[in-house]
């Protein structure tokens, strides 16, 4: 007899454990979206709003054998999911991947893909115009950002600012000193270890001349600004509490396996979990392939042995434009820093969307 699971959510990890399963039961993909979204690739569609479509995946062609359902989720139990319209979707699997949200235009907001395609636009039409930028946040999505603009603009004067004493704290210094040169050489002005006295008064990638003031006392004159920092879980669904207790960060509790934890049949994958790790798409995916194997297992009537743990230390690449960026990834002797024309190969040149054409299908371009 055929099984179902149900998905929730169709982001990196959910659209991966979407299609790794679809051959081995009714897979069922509920998500408000009409395609799945590469966000890594956010920022260069802004800079360069041509290239966007390439972000997007219809799920038409990413599920050959598996049923989309375009609504949300407002509540899970251990039989299924409860939609937004009402409707319940039983399931003998569920799996939670709703992930979090970020500001745009680091995450679309646009539920189809006609319309993200014209945010870029519009927010592309703002950018252009505006001689001096200002970014608030130098975490990765701030960096990325500086670069893709420099990349289109070199001469754009782009300032970030962040009340972080440090660049990527935690990474090895050395990818930490290769950041810094390689930021001074694009002409994008860092000022960490300070904040706003307020926030600036015109709306986030709306094109306005304003001055702000540091913390320091400096004033900061630009004509459009980003917010760069700040994640918030989507775990809201799950407030009701019939399926578990979130933490306090609104996480969902886990086990090895990456069962919700007291749910043999459910399974939660991505920044939703308790994980102690950085919230990263390829953390994700190595959680579907967990959780893939665990269901096959289940299903065939055998007992889920793979289990995940975390690296132990972070793990990033960070691309500034097509052929910048800095990197520090895994090896058997521990993290190495992974140099710019490594950067550029696996993530900057094309922001993974050849490796996802291989994996999920056909783009919207």
């Amino acid at each position: 007899m055929s099984r179902t699971v149900a998905v929730v959510g169709g982001g990196y990890g959910g659209a991966a454990v979407a299609k790794a399963l679809e051959s081995e039961a009714d897979v069922i993909l509920i998500d408000p979206r009409d395609a799945f979204v590469n966000v890594a690739g956010s920022l260069r569609a802004l800079a360069q709003p041509g290239w966007a479509a390439n972000m997007f995946f219809p799920f038409e062609t990413l599920l050959t054998q598996g049923r989309v359902i375009r609504d949300r989720a407002v509540s899970v139990d251990p039989t299924g999911v409860t939609l937004a319209s009402g409707e319940h979707v039983a399931a003998d699997y569920v799996v939670l991947a709703t992930g979090s949200n970020y500001a745009y235009p680091a995450n679309p907001t646009a539920d189809s893909v006609s319309d993200a395609l014209e945010d870029f636009r519009r927010s592309h039409k703002e950018l252009l115009g505006a001689e001096r930028v200002l970014i608030l946040g130098a975490g990765p999505v701030g960096l990325e950002l500086a670069g893709e603009i420099k990349e289109v603009w070199p001469d754009k004067k782009v300032t970030i600012v962040d009340p972080a004493g440090e660049l990527l704290p935690g990474f090895k210094p050395e990818v930490v000193e290769d950041l810094r040169g390689q930021l001074d050489a694009l002409g994008v002005e860092v000022r960490l270890g300070t904040g706003l006295t307020a926030q600036p008064a015109t709306e986030s990638g709306r094109a306005a001349a304003f001055t702000v003031t540091t913390t320091d006392g400096d004033e900061i004159t630009a004509d459009v600004w980003y917010r760069a920092y700040g994640t918030t879980i989507n775990s809201g669904y799950l407030a009701d509490g019939k399926l578990t207790p979130l933490t306090e960060q609104g996480q969902v509790p886990v086990t090895d396996t990456l069962n919700v934890k007291g749910h043999d049949h459910v399974y939660a994958i991505g920044d939703l979990t308790d994980v102690e790790e950085a919230k990263m798409a390829g953390f994700a995916m190595q959680h579907a392939e967990v959780v893939a194997k665990n269901i096959t297992a289940q299903i065939k009537g055998e007992q889920p042995e793979a289990t995940y743990q975390p690296l132990g230390f972070p793990m990033i690449l960070l691309p500034l434009g097509p052929n910048g960026g800095v990197g520090q990834l895994p090896s058997p002797d521990g993290p190495f820093q992974a140099p710019a024309t490594m950067v550029s190969e696996f993530k900057g040149s094309d922001l993974f969307t050849g490796r996802f054409v291989g994996q999920l299908g056909p783009t919207a371009a």
